[in-house]
């Protein structure tokens, strides 16, 4: 997959894409339907996405509220064949253009898209003064194809990232896992930390959660890939997630230990997946309780993860 960070001066082999366009936070169900009916079998499958998320770009100060990351979203995008992913840079720039200038200088004569697909509730343009609707008529003018995929719903309830979030918030992997169509995963790389887990007999890998809405604080029953080094492949394990308030106040971050696993992971890059959401944290009266805590929360885990 090639991803590419501009609209302008594309190589030939950049453009004439089929593309399915949306923020795709999360690229749950509801984004792969859309992506799926952007599927042509004589042209490249792109996304046009953007980064920063605008609601980032509008509200800086505002609460992490992102499922993913740029380099969750592009890895998933992977998984799902796409040839051309463009992660358009959303700032002034874009967010003063008119629908219609959006439609004639990035999407045709940038991108040179051949069709376009987006969902049903779909805004673009300077207000959000565009809709599917009106994609589809300057579509038509400008020689290029739009389909509106229709909103996707499970058990009567939509599938949004609206809804996924308040489903992590809550400590419900699963659910938020059905309607992502995967689990919810974290990705990043490995940091220093202050190793305390070595010196506990549970060396953790230590990941950056900053920008990202977060999950409920906890310990989780985690899947991790290792996705750079070495020793990439699957593995399960067992994560904290939040503040390690047994050392004070800290910054939140992921801290996961691998089962069955030695090496430096420094600098490599994990996909963590949270499966089960096992307890919230806590403060022991002391590392030995800690420790007898972590013990039981890793037998827990690997019996989740057996079955999972």
């Amino acid at each position: 997959m090639q991803i590419l960070q501009n609209w302008q001066g594309l190589a030939p082999l950049a453009r004439g894409a089929s593309v399915a366009m949306g923020n795709f936070d999360g690229v749950h169900l509801g984004h792969r339907s859309v992506i799926e009916l952007a599927r042509r079998p004589d042209m490249p499958l792109g996304v046009v996405t953007f980064e920063p998320h605008p609601r980032q770009f509008f509200a800086p100060d505002g609460p992490a509220f992102r499922l993913m990351n740029a380099e969750a979203r592009a890895n998933r995008m992977e998984k799902l064949g796409v040839d051309l992913l463009y992660e358009l840079p959303f700032s002034a720039v874009l967010a003063q253009m008119s629908a219609e200038e959006f439609a004639v200088r990035v999407l045709s004569e940038g991108l040179g898209v051949r069709h376009v697909t987006v969902g049903a509730d779909f805004c673009f343009g300077r207000g959000r003064s565009g809709n599917a609707e009106l994609l589809h008529d300057l579509g038509a003018r400008l020689g290029f194809g739009v389909t509106i995929a229709p909103l996707l719903a499970i058990d009567d309830t939509e599938v949004s990232s609206t809804a996924i979030r308040r489903a992590l918030a809550e400590g419900r992997p699963r659910d938020a896992a059905r309607m992502l169509g995967h689990w919810h995963r974290i990705d990043g790389a490995v940091l220093h930390g202050e190793k305390r887990g070595r010196d506990l007999g549970y060396p953790t890998a230590n990941m950056a959660v900053e920008g990202l809405h977060l999950p409920r604080l906890g310990v989780y029953a985690v899947k991790v890939d290792i996705l750079t080094g070495p020793q990439t492949g699957s593995y399960n394990g067992a994560a904290s997630l939040g503040v390690r308030p047994m050392f004070g106040q800290n910054t939140p971050n992921l801290e996961t230990f691998i089962f069955d696993f030695a090496g430096n992971l420094y600098g490599q890059h994990l996909s963590v997946a949270l499966v089960d959401y096992l307890r919230p944290e806590m403060k022991f009266d002391g590392l030995p309780a800690l420790v007898a805590q972590m013990d039981q929360d890793c037998v827990r885990a690997r019996e989740i993860l057996a079955a999972a």
